[in-house]
């Protein structure tokens, strides 16, 4: 097998076969791009050696279950770590309609709210027209998967854009009609700026980065370098990067580009280059003017998923924010001079085509339950009430059957400032903040009283959400809790911890890639 060579399509049926997973031709070539394996053939013709893709993966996969187990402990339920799933699978359809820090993938909802039995889960909790709850909704995973399975849901988040985006994600539309104004947008758009020097000097200066980013970064021979210890990566690449800042500045000048924008107090002011919050400002302008007010929505999402995307950061602290970036820089995640944003229309277009397929394929998949977020406090919430203004017929449905369960994710105690990740759709759409309402939020810290604060409103809300449940219910509460407070929750809220189901968590968005667990916790009435 040493000396074997396949072509890409082949190492990926082989490699596919051989693991009892879906390797696909792209997952092969970005090893080849990013220098895990080499690269053999010449004249055009590409080979990689069926060794080496056996040993990257072998290595890969085994090793890692290995060494986890070793620093995470025995008691590690591999089988829920969900490792042979692409992340094209674990961000399927709407579920990737916009980024979110600390959601769970699809499939460990589905693990619990299915009719499927196995070796570690020994009974089904949720039946079919049954009635799910998560009073962390975040971005509705629960809701979607509820939804696919027959399972009616409810959902709550003090975040008003999270209930927006669980309900768009849930959502019936008329495609034709979102295809229609997501074009028509689009063209006006491209009208706006076609006669902007941005356009030409973002060309010119694309041209220039692939002429010196060719010379002094060549893909994948550079990257192969880097990982070898070959060169000095920061030595080097700052050297690099100053070398192209007087081609940069030179642009500037010659096509008299306005970087930053005049005001700097808004998350809006200060993360965007001018050019770009014009574009922003001018879609936003269009959007509402849409009448049909489901459209409008699905439209909202795909313009705070497009500007995210579009702030003036390094690729590498996207989900990170450092500082603003207004000028050219060397990227350590692709390895080449690379340059901020100026022009919004690239991502517009290709997230509104996107979400055409998203929304599409969930509605192949879709099933006719009812599912809806509300905006509010879970500790307090009247969901009859809520419901009474909602929908008649459920609020009715909910009277006569109650609600079977919760599933859902708490926050983490002092780990993410939810309304904050997404601080420039609240800037630019006008919505009320409720920071204070957050259980856990980071600016609390970590420290004793925030602890005691944190199982309080757990606590709080377990007790209000009880009101509403069946007698023989079952709740899952998804969370790393290193700080033992679940079982103090528990009690606090009249229940019991009937079984911890502890789950490797390989696919993190963050930069840290270590070790990393959480447990679903079983909770039953005392």
């Amino acid at each position: 097998m040493q000396n074997e060579l396949l072509t890409i399509k082949e190492a990926s049926e082989w490699i596919s076969l051989e693991l009892n997973r879906n390797v696909t031709s792209s997952n092969i070539s970005y090893l080849l791009n990013y220098g895990r394996i080499n690269k053999y053939g010449e004249n055009g013709n590409t080979f990689v050696s069926k060794a080496e893709i056996l040993s990257y993966y072998k290595s890969y996969y085994g090793e890692r279950q290995l060494n986890w187990k070793e620093k995470l402990g025995g008691d590690i339920d591999w089988h829920l770590s969900f490792e042979k799933f692409k992340e094209a699978e674990t961000t399927k359809h709407v579920h990737r309609l916009h980024p979110y820090k600390g959601k769970f993938i699809p499939q460990l909802v589905e693990y619990f709210l299915d009719n499927n039995t196995d070796e570690f889960k020994k009974e089904v909790y949720f039946k079919k027209g049954d009635i799910v709850l998560d009073p962390f909704c975040g971005s509705g995973t629960t809701l979607v998967q509820a939804n696919e399975l027959g399972i009616h849901a409810l959902g709550v988040d003090v975040s008003l854009f999270n209930s927006l985006m669980s309900n768009v994600k849930v959502g019936k539309y008329n495609l034709v009609e979102l295809n229609s104004e997501l074009k028509k947008i689009t063209e006006l758009l491209k009208e706006f700026i076609v006669d902007s020097k941005t356009v030409e000097f973002e060309k010119e200066l694309l041209d220039k980065l692939f002429e010196f980013n060719n010379e002094f970064f060549p893909s994948p021979d550079f990257k192969i370098k880097i990982i070898n210890d070959q060169v000095d990566e920061d030595v080097y690449c700052r050297e690099k990067e100053k070398s192209f800042s007087p081609i940069y500045k030179k642009l500037i000048k010659k096509y008299d580009i306005e970087l930053k924008q005049e005001k700097s107090e808004t998350f809006l002011d200060i993360w965007f280059l001018k050019h770009v919050r014009d574009e922003i400002d001018f879609v936003f302008d269009l959007i509402k003017k849409i009448k049909n007010p489901e459209i409008k929505k699905v439209t909202t999402i795909i313009l705070s998923r497009t500007i995210r995307s579009c702030r003036a950061t390094t690729h590498s602290d996207l989900a990170t924010l450092l500082e603003p970036i207004t000028t050219t820089y060397y990227c350590s995640k692709h390895a080449k001079i690379c340059k901020p944003l100026f022009s919004i229309v690239g991502w517009w277009e290709r997230y509104s085509v996107d979400t055409l397929k998203r929304l599409s394929e969930f509605n192949a998949l879709r099933t006719n339950t009812y599912q809806h977020c509300f905006s509010g406090d879970s500790k307090n919430i009247d969901f009859l009430n809520e419901l009474d203004k909602e929908n008649l017929a459920f609020a009715k449905q909910l009277k006569e059957n109650k609600i079977s369960g919760i599933f859902s994710s708490p926050p983490y105690v002092g780990l993410i400032n939810y309304h904050e990740q997404h601080a420039y759709a609240y800037d630019l759409f006008g919505f009320k903040r409720n920071d204070k309402l957050e259980i856990g939020s980071l600016y609390k810290g970590q420290g004793k009283e925030a602890k005691v604060s944190y199982i309080e409103g757990i606590s709080a809300v377990l007790n209000n959400c009880k009101k509403y449940l069946a007698e023989d219910y079952n709740i899952f509460l998804v969370a790393n809790d290193k700080y033992k407070m679940y079982p103090i929750i528990a009690e606090k809220a009249g229940m019991r911890i009937v079984k911890e189901f502890k789950r490797p968590v390989l696919n993190r968005t963050e930069k840290d890639k270590n070790a990393y667990s959480e447990s679903i916790f079983h909770f039953k009435e005392k």
